[in-house]
């Protein structure tokens, strides 16, 4: 199975560190509001991926975190708190709209055909990790305090830009993606645990050695991972968006603490976007939820096939007339599942469906290649040579993977 490490810049022979188990880390939702389609496009891709090591032999065990804490609306570590802002618009405290979103991501998770991981970590109730980390951070040299916080310094970690390309500084320049702090070292430099402001009160916030405050968005997913899954991960998913900023920042707290590489293979799923490019996001307030797609006599699993439609490493361009070809793809697909399952009345039989099962294996295990894959299917389903029990054992076979 080859997978296009993101660090390497290169495909790759995938290779865990103890086969079959393979280890994957992917970053959560912020659950200050919906999820938008952008967003659940990364986790069909990340569900496609644990069902293609699973269809290779591995054993996957995946960790996502939530992240009801701590994300500022800033690329770097300025500005308000997402969920307080979240709390303030809507009348609920941090807590309930925490558990309000979630409950709706999880929803909108499961009605997409995606596997729940074996284990959702909050960042809430993770906090004693995310201290004792900083604090192995602070008595290696890695840190400084400045007025509002206690910040990594991004001079005494070498490798720093290995990730995104050291290229990317230029869009951390002030004036540029991020507010520079005077007291900053460095643009890049990033929060590890914030002080809550002295003139207002904030509704989530912990004692600490430095004081009382709440941790940096970053260092939450690199305590979580490393609890549950160890120093290095096999694999570390999430979309393009994190690469430059959230993780090349795991990456140095993470190898800064702990010495050793924190991931094997970095995997990032490219944006869904509209048909003059712009990428969909909440900070825009405009974005659609799966909710607007029903409302419009859509099902969850069209989006799925839409998205399956497309490599992961390729932008999507969303139209309500993808949309209508998906629900149209789909149910063709399953009319003739179902057509050959009442010929055969369910047997399945593989015998004669070798080769486009080989074809369909053979796309899947290059990358998650998931239009070639489609092409196997319905090369499979179209030959009149084949038995009606050999193409329900195809379609069975690549459901498997597909998830529809």
């Amino acid at each position: 199975m080859k997978l296009y490490n993101t660090l390497t810049r290169l495909k790759e022979d995938f290779t865990p560190g103890k086969p079959p188990q393979a280890t994957i880390y992917t970053c959560g939702p912020t659950v200050y509001n919906f999820a938008h389609i952008g967003n659940f496009r990364t986790y069909i891709f990340e569900d496609v991926l644990k069902r293609v090591l699973e269809a290779q032999g591995f054993n996957p065990r995946h960790v996502m975190n939530v992240t009801d804490v701590g994300h500022l609306v800033s690329d770097d570590d300025a500005g308000e708190d997402k969920m307080e802002l979240g709390s303030q618009r809507e009348g609920k405290t941090a807590w309930e709209l925490a558990r309000f979103y979630e409950k709706a991501f999880f929803d909108g998770f499961s009605s997409l055909n995606c596997r729940m991981p074996d284990i959702v970590c909050r960042a809430t109730e993770h906090i004693p990790e995310m201290i004792a980390l900083v604090r192995k951070l602070e008595a290696d040299g890695f840190t400084y305090k400045t007025g509002d916080g206690i910040y990594f310094d991004t001079s005494k970690f070498p490798h720093y830009y290995r990730l995104a390309g050291k290229s990317h500084i230029e869009g951390l320049k002030a004036g540029a993606r991020v507010q520079f702090s005077e007291e900053k070292r460095s643009a890049a430099d990033f929060a590890l645990w914030k002080f809550s402001p002295q003139d207002k009160k904030r509704q989530m916030e912990w004692p600490s050695p430095w004081g009382t405050g709440f941790p940096g968005w970053h260092i939450e997913c690199s305590a979580m991972a490393m609890k549950y899954l160890g120093d290095t991960l096999d694999i570390h998913c999430g979309g393009v968006d994190h690469v430059a900023i959230h993780h090349t920042n795991e990456i140095a707290q993470s190898e800064a603490a702990t010495g050793k590489p924190f991931a094997r293979f970095w995997v990032h799923g490219e944006f869904l976007v509209t048909k003059d490019a712009a990428k969909m996001a909440k900070s825009s307030g405009e974005f659609l939820t799966l909710e607007v797609l029903v409302k419009k006599g859509f099902e969850p699993l069209d989006y799925r096939y839409l998205c399956l439609g497309a490599h992961y490493r390729t932008q999507l361009v969303f139209s309500w007339e993808a949309m209508e070809f998906a629900r149209t793809s789909l149910a063709k697909l399953r009319e003739a599942a179902r057509a050959a399952s009442a010929v055969c009345e369910g047997a399945a039989d593989a015998k004669g469906a070798e080769k486009h099962m080989a074809e369909f294996d053979s796309a899947v295990a290059d990358d998650m290649n998931m239009p070639r894959a489609l092409a196997a299917v319905w090369e499979g389903l179209r030959d009149a040579a084949l038995s009606p029990a050999a193409k329900l054992a195809l379609a069975k076979n690549a459901d498997a993977v597909l998830g529809l």
